[in-house]
């Protein structure tokens, strides 16, 4: 859950460098929290789903979280429109 792995301090440069490094296909963060830390915004302005590009960086998404204590807000939405654009990945 957010509130306890979200505890410790959240070294966003060292993540973004690493992903510049590995320079994967997408970046998906199954919990808005860590979008906000990421974007640094507040959760409020995390919509889930494909987020706006940053140049030079791969695709981001937001999706709904899995854990069960967020059940009444999950959506399968975001998570169909990943699997629909890893799909097309050539």
């Amino acid at each position: 859950m957010d509130h306890q792995a979200l505890t410790s301090p959240i070294d966003v440069p060292a993540f973004r460098e690493k992903i510049l490094r590995h320079m994967p296909k997408t970046v998906a963060f199954t919990s808005k929290k860590a979008a906000s830390l990421f974007y640094g915004k507040p959760t409020r302005a995390i919509a889930l789903g494909r987020q706006p590009s940053l140049e030079g960086f791969p695709d981001v998404f937001v999706l709904a979280s899995p854990s069960g204590a967020a059940s009444g807000s999950w959506s399968v939405q975001p998570w169909q429109e990943l699997a629909d654009w890893i799909k097309g990945i050539p």
